[in-house]
C-alpha cells in the first residue's frame, strides 16, 4: 500500500525550511571561518581535501571529501532545486506570463548588472574573465535565514518574490554553467545520459510513480553526467523535469504528488544538511594576515562590487521602472524601502556563487580562494544593508491586515492569488 503524507503546501514547507535552513547555513559558515582561522586551520584543509574513494572520472582525479560533496551531494541540492522550477511553473508562482513577468526581468537584471559590473573591474586582468558569473547568483537559504531573522517584519509578499526571483535566477545559473562551464564533450557519455533521462519520461508517461526508481536512474544520469564533460550537478535539474506532478490549480498539493513528495522528502536533508556541509567545506578562508591590497585586487573587489551594488541596482531598478511603466503592480503590502532592502538580500551569492567560483577558476586555488573573499564580502555586505534597511523601515499601513489575508490564501491554496496592489500578480 502506498503511503502518502498529509495535503500541505509545498511553499509553506519551503518557506520554513529555507529560513531554518539559512540560519544554519551561517552559523555553518561563521564556524568554517573560525576553524580556518584557528590553530586546527591545517586539519581543516586536510579532512575537506582528504582522498575517500576511486577515480570516477579522469578529470577529476580520485575522490576527496571536497569532491564528493561539490560533485556528489550538491548534485541533490540542484535536484530540489529542478523541482522548485517544475513546480513553480506547472502549478506555482509562475504557472503563467502574467506571474513570470516582473521575476524574470528582475532577475535578469539581478545576473546582468553584476556581471558587467564584475567585467568593469576585472575583466580587463588576464586569466579573471571567466568569473563573471560568480556574482550574478542569489543564495535562497541564506536571504531567507536573513528574513527569519526580522521575523513578521518581513511582508509575506516580499519572501515570495525574493523566493521566485533567486528560483529564476537559479535557472539562469544552471544554463550558465552547461554553457560556459563545460569542459570537453564526451559524446558518448553524453549520449548515455540522453537515453538515461529518455527513460526516466518514458516512465512518467507510463505513469510510473515509484520514487526509489526515479532515483536510482538519477544515480546512473548523474554518473553518465560526470563522464560527459558537462557538470554532474546538472544531472540533478534534468532528473527533476522527468519527476511526474499532479496539477492542482486552486487546491492544497496532491497527497500522491510524485513530485511533491519528493521535494517534501528532499528539503530537511538539503536545507539542514547538504547546503550547511557545503558552505562549512567552501567557506573556510584563512584571512589572516589579509592586506587591503589583497582585498582590492581586481577578483575579490569584482565580486564584491557585483553583489553588493550590481543585485540591487539591477534588481530594485527593473522592479521601480516596471511599475512606473505599467508593466506589473507593486508588491502588495511593501513599501518602496522594503522592496529595496529585499533588493539588496539579493546580493547573498554564497552557496551558488562559490560554486560557480570553482567552476571558473578550476585547479587555481589562489584564484578560488580570492574568488571566496569576494563572495564573503558582498555577501556580508549586503545581508547587513538588506537586514538594516528591513529591520527599521516603517511597515505598511495595512500590514497586519493584508499578512492575515496571505496567511489564509497559503493555508488554503499552497500559494497566494495576488501580491500586488494593483490586482495583477504579475508581482509574485
Amino acid at each position: 500500500m502506498t503511503r502518502s503524507f498529509p495535503p500541505r503546501s509545498a511553499l509553506r514547507d519551503f518557506l520554513a525550511s529555507e529560513s531554518a535552513g539559512g540560519i544554519l547555513l551561517i552559523f555553518a559558515a561563521i564556524l568554517a571561518m573560525i576553524v580556518a582561522n584557528s590553530s586546527l586551520g591545517t586539519v581543516y584543509h586536510d579532512a575537506i581535501h582528504a582522498v575517500t574513494g576511486p577515480v570516477l572520472a579522469d578529470k577529476l582525479g580520485p575522490m576527496t571529501v571536497h569532491l564528493w560533496i561539490n560533485d556528489g551531494l550538491m548534485a541533490i541540492f540542484f535536484l530540489l532545486v529542478g523541482l522548485e522550477i517544475k513546480r513553480e511553473f506547472v502549478d506555482g508562482r509562475l504557472a503563467s506570463w502574467d506571474r513570470r513577468r516582473l521575476p524574470f526581468i528582475a532577475a535578469a537584471a539581478g545576473m546582468a548588472v553584476p556581471a558587467a559590473l564584475y567585467m568593469l573591474f576585472a575583466g580587463s586582468t588576464p586569466g579573471l574573465a571567466q568569473g563573471w558569473a560568480i556574482p550574478a547568483a542569489t543564495d535562497i537559504a541564506f536571504a531567507m535565514g536573513v528574513l527569519a531573522l526580522l521575523g513578521k517584519r518581513a511582508p509575506t509578499s516580499l519572501k515570495l518574490f525574493l523566493v521566485t526571483v533567486a528560483i529564476v535566477d537559479d535557472m539562469g545559473a544552471v544554463a550558465i554553467i552547461a554553457l560556459f562551464y563545460t569542459a570537453k564533450i564526451n559524446l558518448v557519455a553524453l549520449g548515455v545520459a540522453a537515453v538515461i533521462l529518455g527513460l526516466m519520461f518514458a516512465m512518467g508517461r507510463l505513469r510510473m510513480r515509484g520514487l526509489p526508481l526515479y532515483f536510482l536512474m538519477f544515480a546512473f544520469l548523474w554518473y553518465a553526467m560526470l563522464l560527459s564533460g558537462v557538470h554532474a550537478t546538472i544531472a540533478g535539474v534534468l532528473a527533476a523535469m522527468a519527476i511526474p506532478i499532479e496539477h492542482t490549480p486552486g487546491a492544497p498539493d496532491s497527497a500522491t504528488s510524485p513530485l511533491h513528495k519528493l521535494e517534501h522528502g528532499l528539503h530537511p536533508w538539503v536545507a539542514f544538511a547538504i547546503v550547511p556541509l557545503f558552505g562549512f567545506a567552501n567557506a573556510g578562508v584563512d584571512v589572516s594576515g589579509l592586506t587591503a591590497e589583497q582585498i582590492f585586487a581586481p577578483l575579490p573587489f569584482g565580486i564584491a562590487a557585483g553583489l553588493f551594488l550590481g543585485k540591487q541596482v539591477g534588481i530594485f531598478g527593473s522592479v521601480w521602472l516596471s511599475v512606473k511603466l505599467g508593466i506589473a503592480g507593486k508588491l502588495r503590502g511593501a513599501t518602496w524601502l522594503q522592496i529595496y532592502g529585499v533588493a539588496a538580500l539579493c546580493g547573498i551569492g554564497f552557496t551558488m556563487s562559490l560554486f560557480i567560483g570553482g567552476l571558473a577558476f578550476p585547479g587555481d586555488a589562489l584564484l578560488i580562494e580570492e574568488a571566496k573573499i569576494g563572495i564573503l564580502m558582498g555577501s556580508l555586505a549586503a545581508a547587513l544593508l538588506g537586514f538594516a534597511v528591513l529591520r527599521f523601515a516603517p511597515l505598511h499601513p495595512q500590514h497586519d491586515v493584508i499578512e492575515s489575508e496571505s496567511d489564509a490564501e497559503i493555508a488554503a491554496d499552497g500559494d497566494v492569488r495576488d501580491t500586488s496592489e494593483s490586482g495583477s500578480i504579475a508581482a509574485a
